[in-house]
């Protein structure tokens, strides 16, 4: 398909310098049918509302031109959206709905026959009686076997609507696939400008292999939901817990067991070192008195945040104390204080050492990952086994769920600032120290500031969760409104929470902020 005599005039204006310079690059990215999307994205890129940008491949194929062109993330989501319209037309077509009913009702009209087979008999017999209750017995069956008929007609219309939703509802997915595909395949395009790894052009090879994944797919799940017995390992992954799973969890047992006899004095030691630490801060925050707690707190909110989040902060306090959660909101930031510095001591470090050295970051990310995505709920577990249950285990918790953000985030900053200026500073005599001092640190101090905050606030999170393991603090409140379906209580501590939460994070967005007026 040729566009020369459609573009030719129009060179002189932006879109047409716009095709004369990326025509070649255009050519390159399609590779097959180029002119077609030359013309297509040329329209898409002056914004033409003359004319839609329709690409019948796309409406016709679908996923398999998603495969044929490389766009395998839109061919999952296409298989995905196509499948809502396949199931209910295949349960139209293929799956027998009304099964059920019939079976019913032939099972009514056997016992209908058979009551009336008896009501004979009886009157035959001259028992009038048992033949009047055989006779109410039989009109009951009637009834039944009415409602079942209506149950089984309505079950027609419903196949019927099933049938006409489906074919409807692919007809117009196909229909926007066609309208969108133009448009997706271009924005493709000005990514792979920037990026030349990404995949371009065609591949029958992929095309080949979307038809057998479309083909696979769709059989699957249309043949589970339309068979009247789908075999089982279609329906359940099929797993012999005697074979892995029971081994499994009799090893790691064995391997915790064997840890906490013979470690119990390290473990013992780390108890101990966090509760000196936790007992020095809550003596800070709870027997402190509370007039001397919350103007110093309030006189460190308006120095590194400004007089509004002063302000917010004395409010908030006031809430906490007003409705008698003072003790156990001071209790919670020391269990938090200590958790936040923990992980802030050892995250900072780690997170310099990842920036400076590739194969201890590769090293260390799973781990993060780990650490990160893990539901702190599951930390809970091994920690009860190797320290037992009480605020200690409830940091360490903490520590564990809020030192991934402040590694990645120092590690992200350092990694961000310009070599020019480490390449001056080493120039003009500077140590290693005195350029991590004086120009990494400091570029970074908004992504390490970031961290920090971040590492506070998940902290604060498992804190609360901890309660479950004897942590205490706000968490309690909350545990025992759960416990108790106490929906006032768990509203009040969850929104002292949310305060703490929100001071937490605007005093250290405070000091995350450049010098100068608040």
């Amino acid at each position: 398909m040729s566009v020369r005599g459609e573009i030719g005039p129009d060179m002189t204006t932006a879109s047409g310098r716009w095709m004369a310079e990326q025509r070649e690059e255009l050519v390159q990215f399609a590779e097959r049918s180029s002119a077609y999307y030359v013309e297509q994205f040329f329209k898409i890129h002056t914004r033409s509302s003359r004319t839609l940008s329709f690409n019948w491949a796309a409406g016709l194929l679908g996923p398999v031109w998603c495969g044929y062109r490389k766009l395998w993330g839109v061919l999952c989501v296409l298989m995905i959206v196509e499948l809502v319209a396949l199931v209910p037309l295949a349960l139209g077509i293929f799956s027998d709905l009304g099964a059920e009913h019939r079976t019913k009702i032939e099972r009514l009209e056997k016992n209908q026959q058979r009551m009336l087979g008896l009501m004979e008999e009886a009157q035959q017999a001259g028992d009038e009686e048992k033949a009047a209750s055989l006779s109410r017995n039989a009109e009951n069956l009637a009834k039944a076997r009415a409602r079942s008929q209506a149950s089984l007609d309505a079950t027609g219309r419903k196949t019927q609507l099933f049938v006409a939703f489906g074919i409807a509802a692919f007809l117009t997915i196909r229909l926007l696939e066609g309208l969108v595909a133009n448009h997706l395949y271009a924005g493709r395009y000005e990514k792979w400008r920037s990026n030349r790894t990404l995949p371009s052009g065609t591949s029958i090879g992929f095309a080949a292999l979307a038809s057998g994944l479309v083909a696979l797919v769709y059989g699957l799940t249309l043949y589970r939901f339309t068979s009247p017995a789908p075999p089982p390992w279609l329906e359940q992954f099929p797993v012999d817990n005697a074979t892995l799973h029971d081994p499994a969890e009799r090893g790691i047992e064995t391997g915790l067991d064997y840890a906490i006899i013979n470690y119990a004095a390290f473990f013992d030691r780390i108890t101990t070192a966090l509760r000196w630490t936790l007992n020095g801060l809550e003596t800070l925050f709870v027997e402190t008195p509370w007039p001397v707690v919350i103007i110093v707190i309030a006189a460190m909110a308006w120095r590194v945040a400004g007089p509004r989040v002063a302000i917010f902060t004395v409010a908030s306090i006031a809430y906490i104390a007003v409705l008698g959660y003072w003790e156990r909101a001071m209790s919670t930031v020391a269990l938090l204080g200590t958790a936040a510095v923990i992980s802030i001591a050892i995250g900072i470090p780690l997170g310099i050492w990842f920036s400076r050295s590739d194969r201890a970051y590769q090293f260390g990310r799973p781990v993060l990952d780990f650490m990160q995505t893990m539901p702190a709920f599951v930390y809970l577990i091994p920690v009860i086994a190797f320290f037992g249950t009480g605020k200690p285990p409830g940091i360490l918790v903490a520590i564990i769920f809020g030192l991934p953000p402040i590694v990645r985030l120092t590690n992200l900053g350092l990694r961000e600032v310009p070599g020019e200026l480490k390449e001056a500073a080493a120039a003009f005599g500077a140590s290693r120290f005195q350029i991590l001092r004086d120009v990494e640190l400091p570029q970074a101090r908004t992504s390490i500031m970031a961290g920090i905050n971040q590492t506070v606030l998940f902290c604060l999170s498992a804190i609360v969760i901890a309660a479950l393991i004897g942590a205490k603090g706000l968490g309690q409140d909350v545990l025992q409104a759960l416990q108790y379906a106490s929906k006032g209580q768990g509203v009040l501590a969850g929104v002292a929470i949310l305060l703490c939460a929100m001071v937490i994070d605007r005093m250290v967005q405070g000091v995350s902020r450049p010098p100068g007026p608040k």
